[in-house]
């Protein structure tokens, strides 16, 4: 496979959980990379194995901060957009600074973006945006109406990418990540992710709690899947490609029950005494839906997209990273 090398490349949100991946991924292909980030979310530990390579700047400063945004695309290539506040439920609670972050921020970025000239523009989009759609799996040009602000955002951001291109010229591809887990994502934190939470709960032999009876599924997908997508974005060379959004998932579905019990079985190999560990049930998540299903078809087809890990090869590599490197 072709790989992207030699470039100068942008990663906003470079110290959180998807970002940071990027960042190792690409600094490995001899390329140079700028991270800006607030560290609202993102942990500058996230990046303590970068700040001494000579090909990597760090930008403190914020999406909502044009400035800092024209400071940051300054002379590169290709733009990697992972900056948002991410949460159904932080976005239902603080609406206003979600709106502000995913939506200010993106078009701050976008604008910044084609004031430079930038090869490409390659961002995080989401699988929020099919919304209350029930049909399965979830094609791109099918979504539904919107269940919560962060799933509105999201959404606005794949209308601005267009009408940028149509407006002003600029290359975009929007990336609908469904449910990434992996090494690095954060389990502290009231907004953590089902995966580290679960992870969490059974290395101090606690009880994690299920929203539901446990029957809803998700598409869970490995952070190296998600890398892939991005390089292969970057790659894509067919204008059929170009200015178009992709779901970047495995394509397969899988219950909370099966989940707790995949991670429950790996990080019992490294503690016995996990194996003993039960759930509790809770109500269901306001915002959430029933189960979610992705076709890959179009990234296969358009930018020869082809998820290397499934979901239990992921969790079993995701487990053994959480319990070398968690500490409470």
């Amino acid at each position: 496979m072709k790989k992207v090398e030699h470039s100068r490349i942008l990663i906003t949100g470079g110290a959180g959980f998807i970002g940071s991946n990027l960042v190792e991924k690409l600094l490995a292909q001899d390329n140079e990379v700028v991270v800006l980030d607030n560290f609202a979310t993102g942990k500058m530990e996230n990046l303590v194995p970068f700040v001494n390579n000579k090909n990597f700047k760090l930008i403190v400063g914020d999406i909502r901060d044009m400035a800092k945004c024209r400071e940051a695309v300054d002379g590169v290539d290709f733009v990697l957009h992972e900056a948002a506040l991410g949460s159904v439920p932080r976005s239902i609670k603080d609406p206003m600074t979600s709106t502000a972050v995913n939506i200010l921020g993106f078009v701050n970025m976008l604008y910044a973006a084609q004031e430079a000239k930038v090869k490409r523009f390659v961002y995080a989009a989401s699988s929020s945006t099919y919304g209350d759609s029930q049909a399965l799996p979830k094609v791109e040009d099918r979504i539904g109406r919107a269940l919560s602000p962060y799933a509105i955002t999201k959404y606005v951001d794949e209308l601005y990418a267009y009408n940028f291109h149509e407006l002003y010229g600029i290359d975009t591809i929007g990336l609908r990540y469904f449910n990434v887990f992996g090494r690095r994502q954060d389990p502290f934190g009231a907004y953590a992710a089902v995966i580290p939470k679960f992870v969490m709960s059974l290395m101090k032999h606690e009880s994690p709690v299920i929203n539901g009876d446990g029957s809803y599924s998700r598409d869970f997908t490995y952070v190296d899947n998600v890398v892939q997508a991005n390089e292969l974005a970057l790659l894509a060379e067919q204008p059929a490609a170009l200015n178009e959004v992709y779901n970047v998932a495995f394509g397969e579905r899988t219950t909370l029950n099966e989940l707790f019990a995949y991670l429950k079985e790996n990080l019992a190999e490294f503690d016995p005494a996990i194996g003993e560990v039960t759930p509790q049930y809770g109500p269901n998540r306001a915002g959430d839906i029933p189960h979610s299903l992705a076709s890959i078809e179009k990234a296969r087809t358009l930018l020869g997209y082809a998820p290397e890990y499934s979901v239990k090869a992921g969790l079993k590599q995701a487990a053994c990273w959480y319990f070398e490197n968690l500490k409470f």
